[in-house]
């Protein structure tokens, strides 16, 4: 998890809104208090009240995100508001990393917060959508994401929807160098949920993982630190969704496919520049008899991945169970 702190450029830390063409300023120096207090030593004055509230060392900070959602806002403002939090954290603070959430001209943010609530099929289709993005620009956040399907939270077919957006995420994570689910948690009694498709539900006793958590899971789990570009054939020829990634320090590739049809699909996956693997791999498959399945309070492990050995052919083809993420976890020669 990755330190980071959004101020939100059109309030006060307060909650007081502040209206378009307002001076900024106090609230400006509202977010370089707050700053200084995470992460200035106890000689500042901010950093010596973190430390009068029981806590010396400073917090580690590696990004600021300036507003929330603001391409909500109509004004045209945020451009204005953007610059004044910019320069004065800039100034300040030079190595902390500033996040936009808006498209800005004045100046050039780091990293840009992009959001997305679609339904599953979207997310499929949209799996390809940073691959020809600019690499010269700010870097991306995608700060917000979540397939909208299931209540309170998401079904098998929605964690599908999100494991492929999430290949389309890792096959560019030169670019997209940090992605967050929303929302985290809901608590499921009746009338206590705000939105309707959560990661984890829970109530004053027990908690669970959906079907998506899992998805996650299994990505955050089954990572190399190089993302191989791969040729596929697959006998079904459509919703397959795949991302490959190599672990350099171990060997091991790490071969994420997402199943999305009906039926089972033979695919043929040929990595660039692997040449022998070992015949044994594992094999982690998350799935369920139908798309619609998910877990409860009740049921907390109605769908959860299963891990197993895998035998492996020396030229990569393995079938893909129907409705299922599969990640194949191969040693290198």
């Amino acid at each position: 998890m990755q330190p980071l702190l959004a101020v939100y450029a059109g309030y006060s830390l307060d909650g007081e809104y502040v209206a378009p063409g307002a001076a900024l300023q106090p609230y400006v120096q509202d977010a370089l208090d707050e700053i200084q207090y995470i992460t200035g030593s106890t000689s500042t004055p901010w950093g010596a009240q973190r430390a009068a509230d029981g806590h010396p060392a400073p917090f580690p900070l590696t990004y600021v995100e300036i507003g929330n959602e603001d391409f909500f806002d109509t004004s045209g403002s945020y451009d204005g508001r953007f610059t004044q939090f910019f320069d004065a954290i800039r100034q300040n603070y030079p190595n902390l990393k500033l996040i936009a959430t808006t498209t800005v001209t004045s100046r050039t943010p780091d990293i840009y917060d992009q959001h997305f609530y679609e339904t599953p099929r979207s997310f499929e289709q949209s799996v390809h959508q940073y691959d020809n993005y600019t690499r010269t620009g700010p870097k991306i956040f995608v700060g917000e994401y979540a397939s909208q399907e299931g209540r309170p939270v998401p079904d098998l077919n929605a964690a599908l929807g999100d494991a492929a957006w999430l290949t389309g995420l890792e096959r560019n994570a030169d670019l997209v160098i940090l992605e967050s689910y929303a929302p985290m948690l809901v608590n499921i009694n009746p009338g206590a949920s705000q939105w309707p498709t959560n990661l984890m539900g829970y109530d004053a006793v027990h908690s669970y993982g959906s079907p998506s958590y899992y998805a996650k899971m299994m990505f955050n789990q089954n990572g190399g630190n190089v993302v191989l570009p791969t040729t596929l054939t697959t006998t079904g020829g459509s919703k397959f969704y795949e991302s490959i990634s190599r672990d350099t320090q171990t060997g091991t590739i790490y071969i994420k496919g997402v199943n999305a049809a009906s039926q089972a699909q033979r695919v043929n996956i040929v990595p660039d520049g692997i040449s022998g693997v070992s015949p044994q791999g594992t094999v982690t498959v998350l799935t369920s008899a139908s798309p619609q399945d998910t877990n409860t309070l009740t049921e907390p492990t109605k769908v959860v991945p299963v891990t197993s050995k895998a035998k492996v052919s020396g030229n990569f083809e393995f079938s893909f169970a129907p409705n299922s993420f599969t990640v194949l976890a191969i040693q290198t020669k």
